[in-house]
């Protein structure tokens, strides 16, 4: 099959016009009935009808590439069809999408579209209040409409002529949370899009897809380059059907498998967590499912899942960052089920290396990272917006820090160890303990915040804050759900601290700064203190009060 494109839309055109018949999205019964869509599913030849009208209206108004610079739209429509046509559309005219996350605080949202830049935003109409006091928030005016509309308010410069984009081209704008506080720009080129989808389409093994016969399900969110650059472009290369959920909902999960007759599932290594915890079926193993393609599954669930529900769970490593230029998978036998293995990579893609502390070369460190080839970025991201020096550090002597650190097995595969940057990945989102520190700080009673992950049997990782008060300030339940609603009022339900745990003393450096790996550690004993003994630490579980915003 073609293999240059210029352009997700050109790809996306490709596939309309040599399948039109074939499926393009599948809405089950349960995404219709949140989204108040009408079950069934839409062609390639529907979808490409709905693309082309949206080309017409936002050219009439003026949004595409222009010598005005970059075009960027705002899209708040969680995972709804309209999400591929508008960014399908916008990439015919050569501008660019910057998902926007619901679950985010009109804070969150209105840095993001300040960042970004965007010149417009388009609303699910359940989110279109949401989106006002995001744009209220900004302090600077930007349209908002619709994910319906016909008509888009007028950008003052209308195009005679759609600019097609080419591969380099900005497609769109991903954050990523950093370690180093408030989240990142990824920009991401056409190329980053349909390198994802050409690396799926032949890494083979396990991962074998069949042209026209694939049916892909995911409850992952696209404001994440897993569902929006992974299994969205992947089914679009091989001209597949995507089965794209509103969320996960674990207790009808197994029903919207088989009714949608998928063939792949993409997962977190929270979903095989919950799914086990399932009363046992007969009809368990009944299912179409090849395999399922993700990250994360605890390694005390993976081969008791695989065999209750009788396909393997093929584990991966990629980062927004990285694309489908170090993607690493362990679609071949041996996959070492059970070690956290992701894989041994393939030395005529990437090339990998790992170093300790001092920047040797070990069995176990951080993993470095780049393309195999002439062209070591080839896939990768092109560059963090507005942010040169972490673009630089992020590639230092050549290779890309992942911030992951990995062990190599006897037989050159790669498993998962730990985290070197100040990050939290909880339910398959990164968390930056920088930025929960930072709205937790904002709040009088701490005198010292320390955030860091503790681990999670369903989640993976948990959010915890350590905090020494000041003298004013003594440790009570109160203050912990002072400092909850603190970072509650800021943050994404995910970001806020599941434990609060008072400390008179913690690890600090000479500067009076956290010794990260001595905070985590100090973290895990007072939590498996507390777990066997609540009552002998001033520490507050408040996992209960993480809820997703109406």
């Amino acid at each position: 099959m073609q293999s240059n494109f210029p352009s997700v839309f050109a790809a996306f055109t490709a596939a309309a016009e040599a399948t039109p018949r074939n499926p393009f999205l599948c809405v089950t019964a349960e995404v219709a009935g949140a989204y108040g869509l009408t079950a069934g599913e839409i062609t390639y030849a529907e979808a490409a009808s709905d693309v082309g009208q949206l080309i017409k209206q936002y050219q009439a108004a003026g949004y595409g590439a222009s010598e005005h610079g970059a075009c960027r739209v705002g899209l708040m429509v969680d995972n709804r069809p309209s999400f591929f046509f508008h960014w399908f559309a916008l990439n015919a005219l050569g501008a660019s999408v910057v998902p926007i996350n619901a679950e985010f605080t009109a804070k969150e949202q209105a840095y993001l579209l300040h960042h970004s830049e965007v010149c417009l935003m388009v609303s699910a109409a359940a989110h279109m209040d949401k989106a006002r006091l995001a744009v209220a928030e900004l302090g600077t005016e930007i349209p908002i409409v619709e994910d319906a509309a016909t008509v888009f308010p007028n950008r003052g410069n209308a195009i005679s002529d759609a600019k097609p984009a080419s591969t380099n081209d900005e497609c769109a704008v991903l954050f990523t949370s950093g370690s180093t506080g408030k989240p990142k720009a990824c920009l991401l080129s056409n190329e980053y899009f349909l390198d994802m989808g050409y690396w799926y389409r032949d890494i083979g093994g396990l991962c074998q897809l069949e042209v026209g016969q694939e049916r892909l399900i995911t409850p992952l969110p696209l404001t994440h380059m897993n569902a929006m650059a992974t299994s969205a472009m992947a089914m679009v290369i091989t001209h597949g059907c995507l089965i794209q959920l509103d969320r996960f909902h674990p207790k009808s999960w197994w029903s919207s498998v088989r009714a949608s007759g998928a063939t792949i599932c993409h997962y977190l290594g929270v979903m095989p967590a919950i799914l086990l915890q399932l009363d046992e079926s007969p009809d368990d193993p009944n299912t179409n499912l090849k395999f399922g393609f993700g990250a994360g599954v605890n390694s005390a669930h993976h081969a008791k899942f695989e065999a209750r529900f009788g396909f393997p769970l093929i584990e991966a490593w990629a980062m927004t960052e990285t694309g489908s230029g170090a993607c690493i998978i362990a679609n071949h036998e041996p996959r070492h089920v059970g070690s956290s293995c992701f894989g041994k990579p393939d030395p005529n893609h990437v090339a990998v290396k790992l170093v300790d502390e001092s920047g040797q070369e070990a069995a176990q460190g951080e993993l470095l990272v780049r393309r195999a080839g002439a062209d070591p970025r080839k896939g990768f991201f092109t560059e963090y917006y507005k942010n040169p020096q972490a673009t630089a550090e992020g590639w230092a002597d050549g290779w890309w820090h992942t911030g992951d650190v990995v062990r190599r097995n006897d037989d050159g595969s790669l498993s998962f160890v730990d985290r070197s940057k100040n990050i939290i990945r909880r339910s398959g989102e990164n968390i930056a303990a920088l930025e929960v520190e930072a709205v937790i700080s904002r709040h009088p009673a701490p005198q010292i915040v320390a955030v860091t992950p503790v681990p999670d049997e369903i989640r993976g990782e948990e959010v915890m804050a350590c905090i020494i008060l000041t003298d004013e300030n003594a440790p009570s339940e109160e203050t912990a759900l002072a400092l909850f609603e603190q970072a509650n009022r800021e943050l994404a339900y995910y970001k806020t601290p599941g434990y609060v745990a008072f400390v008179e003393e913690m690890p600090l450096t000479a500067t009076q700064k956290p010794k990260r790996n001595e905070i985590k550690s100090l973290a895990r004993n007072l939590l498996a203190q507390f777990q066997q003994d609540p009552d002998s630490l001033a520490m507050y579980d408040l996992r209960n009060r993480k809820k997703k915003r109406k």
